[in-house]
């Protein structure tokens, strides 16, 4: 059980200070200001708004892209990112796509990477001594897949530029909105893109690409900007995974009670962590609107969650929770949680779902990863491989943590795209298991 609650503390989100009643959304670039004010109507996956844009990227073109995506619940949404394509005439068969899923920037509709500067720029990591932003934003190996002859996708996930509430750490409607990337990214001819698809993520993404890789239905609906992509592999960086750690058996209103009771006492230890099981709780509450955030939160607390949350992006929310409430955060919370069943149920729902993965899983780790600890995709792993099938986990040499597998994975991904791409044997990942 202690691993469940610590699973589901260290991948909820953020939020974080001042408790005026009134708030406006943070301002926006032109292109996500128009795009907030349209409506998701379309087929999943159509682009409905792109502005071409520079990239540093050697002989490659890039956009900023909105399109239509839609949530755990089937609702329509709008999620904005970018596509990259290499220069020159495509192949016949058409360029075979990446699909980029970043991990946490924050919930707020101006925490989407590609609002950044420089977007298309490789990975820039915030917590590394050589990052020089205030947030994670680029594209893992962009340029190695340029020179490869791929389109590169990144969703920036609804929310997070596109308007509407971001649904922070909801796995599967963060799959969905990659999935619907790389409709928009075969959709688009000027890309020269085919159906031949590879997805990537970490951390957030992680969770997202394992929970699109169990989308099967989703993934085959006809009727979409583009139809019929050939999964041929899932490549997820420490991801998260909600439901893999939960209690199996039915759970009462005493189990719910008593989970929510540990979920929220090993959220209060720091800020950081409080930072994001506030941010969490708001994006759960936005997938699923029969819950309150006072459920959980006092009136003053679900205030300064939902004001927070849709202001201000991750690592500012946790600065700002800082100077305005010190160590008084935990005041926050109510002294016992209601409608906790509702709650955990929507945990559950929300993550990745016990379904046969469409095509080849790799995860690679780190054993000094604390935010998303690996006994998560352990389980995962051994759930997947008990209903047949292949997933790999690949521990990373040395101690590495959660922010450095992204770079120190790279050349090991690198090579296992590839060899999706050549149509090599995979071996099995199960196999190994103990």
């Amino acid at each position: 059980m202690k691993n469940s609650i610590r699973f589901l503390m260290l991948v909820m989100g953020s939020s974080v200070m001042f408790t005026s009643a009134s708030q406006a959304e943070p301002p926006l670039p032109p292109f996500y200001e128009s795009v907030a004010r349209m409506t998701p109507d379309g087929k999943l996956g159509q682009v409905i708004h792109k502005e071409e844009i520079k990239t540093s990227l050697k002989g490659a073109r890039a956009w900023k892209i909105a399109y239509i995506s839609s949530d755990v619940a089937g609702r329509k949404t709008i999620a904005t990112g970018l596509v990259i394509a290499p220069v020159g005439p495509a192949p016949k068969e058409g360029r075979h796509i990446l699909a980029w899923a970043h991990g946490t920037t924050g919930s707020a509709q101006n925490c989407g990477p590609s609002q950044v500067i420089d977007p298309t720029r490789p990975l820039n990591q915030y917590f590394l001594m050589n990052g020089n932003s205030w947030t994670d934003f680029g594209i893992p190996n962009g340029q190695e897949f340029i020179n490869e002859g791929y389109v590169v996708v990144a969703t920036d996930y609804q929310g997070l530029g596109g308007g509407g509430k971001h649904q922070y750490a909801v796995a599967g409607t963060n799959g969905r909105d990659v999935i619907n990337s790389a409709r928009a990214a075969s959709s688009m001819p000027e890309l020269g893109a085919g159906k031949k698809t590879l997805l990537y993520g970490w951390s957030q993404g992680g969770g997202a690409t394992i929970a699109a890789a169990s989308l099967p239905e989703y993934q085959a609906q006809q009727g979409t900007a583009a139809d019929n992509l050939e999964y041929l592999g899932f490549v997820a960086l420490a991801p998260e995974d909600l439901a893999a750690v939960l209690p199996k058996s039915q759970i009462d209103q005493a189990g719910a009670d008593k989970l929510m009771k540990e979920f929220v006492a090993e959220n209060v230890p720091n800020v950081f962590l409080f930072t994001h099981f506030m941010m969490g709780l708001w994006g759960t509450q936005a997938a699923y609107p029969h819950l309150k955030l006072t459920d959980v939160l006092t009136e003053e607390g679900a205030k300064v969650a939902d004001q927070l949350s849709s202001n201000k992006c991750v690592h500012v929310m946790a600065d700002s929770f800082n100077y305005a409430y010190g160590d008084s955060y935990k005041s926050l919370l109510k002294p016992q949680a209601s409608n906790t069943l509702a709650w955990i149920q929507a945990f559950v729902d929300g993550s990745v779902k016990p379904v046969k993965p469409v095509a080849p899983v790799v995860i690679y780790w780190g054993t000094k990863d604390v935010t998303v600890p690996p006994v998560m995709h352990e389980i995962y792993q051994k759930q997947m491989c008990s209903i047949g099938a292949n997933v790999a986990r690949i521990q990373l040499p040395g101690e590495q943590t959660h922010f450095t597998t992204p770079g120190v994975s790279a050349p090991m991904y690198l090579e296992w795209v590839k060899d999706r791409i050549a149509g090599k044997p995979v071996e099995n990942g199960c196999s190994n298991i103990k």
